[in-house]
């Protein structure tokens, strides 16, 4: 075999030698509020968040369907000028009255989900049914099902987000990750940032929902949809509690190592500052649930360990500020899914309290 001159490996050492410079490794209460001031102002500005642009949501209702114990509505925002953020909004039977209220949740998704859909237990297509039983994906429907206000939308580049090169109806699991990235990067801004900014612009819809708690504010997701949880909980403390399945891994095993994950997962300058950890240290003292399969290939090549060295990180922020019970991981067995064994609980103890 030809002799390969590659230089992973040169990544490796770079990220061990370089990377994590704003890591989580206060002592004192004092230091930490200075980190994750610092760390966030740091993160919004790699993400791009400063270069959005803001408009006025418009927002709109577009239909209504009577479901199995609860209302599906769809609803389109505006979030930026000419980008629409469409999502479905699940309302329980039990706020019929409308003198009645209870807690919002966030229901983001991940790949291979037709984007809302899945999350929304809409079976779109044929694909989308089989997503959701592989990946117990309807967690949007299990959450209204509980008393809860959910609002799943469409990431950007995905559902009906989907950019042009994706938007055959064959390609609805699909996503445009990889488009937006490259129109959006020599702009300065990555689709993390996209989706966060939208997210922040769904918070500022949900404040305006006569239904929900407006300080009870819950955000969940599997794998993608882990990431955009982590990433609004770490910048906008609206969100009281969280939840992320799927996505708590550490960059170098599965961001260098599994290098050609997504485009979504890559933003420039990110790991020099901070790993997942340290992100999800951000959250802290508000309640945070991590779950990860132990047979999930995204763990990388060291598995569920991977995974755990990160919940050590962010267990030492709750810990420090004296909020370990806050702080809670399920590691169950299993692929890439949705568990949810723990997670329905978790909100109902920190939202309903």
């Amino acid at each position: 075999m030809t002799q390969l001159f590659q230089t992973e490996q040169t990544f490796h050492n770079r990220f061990r030698a370089t990377g994590r410079a704003q890591r989580f490794q206060a002592t004192r209460v004092e230091d930490w509020r200075i980190w994750q001031q610092e760390l966030r102002a740091r993160i919004q500005e790699l993400l791009g968040l400063r270069r959005m642009l803001a408009t006025p949501l418009n927002a709109r209702i577009t239909e209504s369907m009577t479901c199995d114990g609860y209302v599906r509505q769809r609803v389109e925002i505006d979030t930026e000028p000419g980008v629409v953020m469409p999502l479905y909004i699940l309302v329980p039977d039990s706020l019929s009255d409308s003198s009645r209220t209870a807690p919002a949740v966030i229901a983001t998704h991940g790949h291979s989900s037709g984007g809302k859909f899945a999350v929304a237990g809409v079976e779109a297509s044929p694909a989308v049914t089989d997503t959701i039983r592989k990946h117990n994906y309807a967690y949007g429907v299990e959450t209204v099902r509980r008393g809860y206000v959910v609002f799943c939308p469409d990431a950007r580049g995905f559902g009906e987000r989907r950019e042009r090169l994706m938007a055959a109806p064959e390609a609805l699991l699909d996503s445009s990750c990889r488009q937006l990235t490259h129109m959006g990067m020599p702009l300065g801004l990555t689709v993390a940032g996209m989706w966060t900014w939208d997210l922040m612009a769904l918070l500022d819809y949900i404040a305006t929902r006569p239904e929900t708690e407006g300080e009870k504010i819950g955000c969940i997701g599997l794998s993608g949809g882990g990431a955009q949880t982590l990433w609004l909980a770490a910048l906008d403390e609206r969100i009281a509690c969280a939840v992320i399945s799927g996505y708590m891994y550490g960059v170098e095993d599965s961001l260098l190592y599994l290098a050609a994950n997504c485009d979504c997962n890559y933003i420039p300058h990110m790991w020099e500052a901070a790993d997942m950890g340290d992100v999800a240290a951000l959250i802290a003292p508000r309640p945070l649930l991590i779950e990860a399969a132990r047979q999930d290939p995204l763990n990388g090549p060291r598995g569920i360990q991977n995974v755990v060295e990160q919940c050590e990180i962010i267990g030492r922020a709750y810990e420090l500020l004296g909020k370990k019970d806050h702080f809670a991981t399920d590691f169950f067995d299993g692929g890439h899914v949705w568990h949810g064994q723990d997670a329905y609980p978790w909100l109902d103890r920190w939202l309903r309290a």
